[in-house]
Order: C-alpha cells, then structure tokens, then sequence
C-alpha cells in the first residue's frame, strides 16, 4: 500500500534524527565522565577512546529501544495533530490498523536489538575487561600521562613528567618522589629514557639530575648530583579479567542456571520484548487532543519507559536474589504492560466508555 510506503519512509526519517539525538547525549555525558577520569590520572588518556567504543556498543539496545518507542509516539501524535487520522477513521479502519505498518517497522530494529542484546553486549563487556586487565599490567612508564602526576602499583612512588616523546621510550623533565629504607628521596633529571637490559630487564635512565634524601621535617639531607640513574621497571603482574553474569554469553548462562545467571537472562530477554511492547503501546498513546500541550504525550512515554525499564530491572534483581522464580520473572512485568496494551486498545476503539457521575 502507497500509504504504508510513506509512512515508513516517514519512520526512517524521524527515527534516524532521534536515534542520533539520543546517541549524542549519551555519549557526550560518556566522554566528559571518561576525560575527568583521565585528567586525575585514574584512566590513561589512550584509552579513553577504546572505553567510550565499548559503552556504545552496551548502551546502543537501549537507545535503540527508546528510538523505536519514541519514533512511532511523535509520528502517529503528528497524524492527529495534521486531522490525517479523520481522514484514516472515515474511510472505515480502526486504530487497530496501525498494527500492521509499526511492526513492519519496529520489527528488524527489534531483531537487532535481540542481537545486541543477546551476543554484541556481552562479548563487548567481555574485552573492555580484559583491555582494563591489560592497561592495569602496563608498567609504570607506559602509563605516564605528561603534565599528570602519577603514582606507581606499589604506592611507594610519586612521578611527573612535562613531556613524553613520541615512541613513549624518551622523557623530559621528570621528577621522582620515592621512599626507600625509611627516607624520602627526590630525583630531577632534564632527560630519561627507556633501556632493556640483555635478560629482557627494562629500566628508566634518567641523565644529567640530583638526587634529595632525607626525613621530612629534618634539616639533615644529602644532595647527590649524577650523569646516570638507573632504575628498574617494574611490570605489574595484574590479575585475571573478572568473568561477570554481564561478561558471559547467553550460552554459557543457559549452560549453568544459578540464580544470577538467570537474573541476566531476564534482563537479556527482556530487552528486545520490551522493545515490541513498547512499539505497539506508542500506537493508542500517541492519541492527542489537538488543544493539548505538545509534549505533554511526550512526558507521558518517558514516564512510561522509565516505569517498564525500572520495573524490568527489579524482576532481574528478584530473580538474582532468588525471591522470584525465572519464569515468573518473564512474564509478570511484561504481563502487566501487555494487559496496559489490550486496555489502552480496547479503550481506543470504543469498547470501554466510561460515564461521568
């Protein structure tokens, strides 16, 4: 149908703008959390970029989820806003009828967003662990951030460096705090750089510096002045990645129902269910009075999604704990919005009139 083709055209065109919208912010907010992160030296500043890759692909079945809900809201509220729905009930079809363009719509977008959910998110939670793993076992030297200070794995060393060379071998300006047998030391040298002893040792040459050594709060110090300090790298070991119910497969959680993992199926599950049911409850929602406020339908399907979302996370939080059992955790909160939807639809269509006293 003509009229199918054309609103479909107008959902890809809305639904482009929102989504857009909508990524921007989130990951705008992503981006100032991750430079404040880096700027106090908790976060490399060469990681920001790869972290800020791994929060879109987590967050983007939400996002896609909100743009279908809201895409289908603003384009059947502008129906009625535009009288194009009189002219849609005149000719002798119900509200019902939009059923069937929304899902052609919303459909593939849903069957992505069960991708992501299901596979995307889980393997993208898995490498940012196992790149935060790797960035906690870089050495001291790999981690400087120039202009930042900076504190070593062991916390006995405080170190700052001005500038760093290209190859991230060669430093200019550096400063050392460290305390060694029960003494402060404070190393400043114009020039160091990195060498790797034949035994594949590695060590920071510091050149043409003078060395403080003392007890603070005493008078009694010793100023050594040197061409060359070495010394010796250490690597840090780090730990293992950290294997989470977020950070496993949906294969691996069917393989082993306990309670949490079948709490993050829920959630897993959830998502792209909800995503239907909010597509098909946008079609008797975006019914507006043409005297009304605009946004006022808009608040209403932001309130609505924060409800189904907030409620969908307790169910996966209950099942978690044990206190709600896999199914019922399926079927109660999403239950609940489908029967939302029948009401809303039957209400639409003229089958629940209510009379006032």
């Amino acid at each position: 149908m003509i009229f199918h083709r054309a609103l479909l055209r107008e959902f890809a065109s809305l639904a482009g703008a929102v989504f857009m919208t909508l990524f921007l912010i989130a990951l705008t907010v992503r981006l100032i959390r991750l430079l404040g992160q880096a700027a106090g030296g908790k976060l490399p500043s060469d990681a920001v970029v790869a972290f800020l890759g791994f929060f879109t692909v987590h967050v983007l079945p939400i996002l896609l989820s909100l743009t279908v809900f809201i895409t289908i809201l603003l384009t059947l509220t502008r129906s009625y806003r535009d009288s194009e729905m009189v002219i849609w009930f005149n000719s002798g079809l119900s509200i019902a009828s939009w059923t069937k363009p929304v899902l052609m719509f919303a459909g593939p977008l849903v069957a992505v967003i069960a991708a992501l959910s299901l596979f995307i998110s889980p393997w993208a939670a898995q490498k940012s662990e196992e790149f935060r793993v790797g960035m906690d076992r870089r050495d001291e030297v790999s981690r400087v951030n120039p202009g930042v200070f900076g504190e070593s794995s062991a916390k006995d060393r405080v170190f700052f460096v001005e500038s760093v060379s290209g190859d991230s071998l060669t430093v200019q300006n550096v400063f050392v705090n460290s305390v060694q047998h029960r003494k402060t030391g404070i190393m400043m040298s114009n020039k160091g750089y990195v060498e790797t002893a034949p035994n594949g040792d590695r060590f920071l040459v510091l050149l043409n510096g003078r060395r403080y050594e003392g007890n603070p709060g005493e008078a009694e110090y010793r100023v050594m002045e040197f061409e060359r300090y070495e010394t010796r790298i250490e690597s840090k070991e780090g730990e293992a990645p950290n294997e989470t119910q977020k950070s496993r497969s949906t294969l691996d959680l069917l393989k082993a129902p306990t309670n949490q993992n079948l709490g993050e199926l829920v959630w897993r599950l959830g998502v792209p269910v909800s995503a239907l049911v909010l597509a098909l409850l946008a079609i008797p929602m975006s019914f507006v009075n043409p005297r009304a406020g605009r946004s006022l339908n808009l608040l209403y399907a932001l309130l609505t999604y924060m409800v189904y979302s907030n409620l969908l996370s307790l169910s996966q939080a209950r099942v978690a704990q044990g206190q709600m059992s896999f199914a019922l955790g399926m079927c109660l909160v999403h239950g609940i919005m489908i029967a939302a939807l029948a009401f809303l639809f039957a209400r639409r269509m003229g089958f629940l009139r209510f009379r006032r006293g």
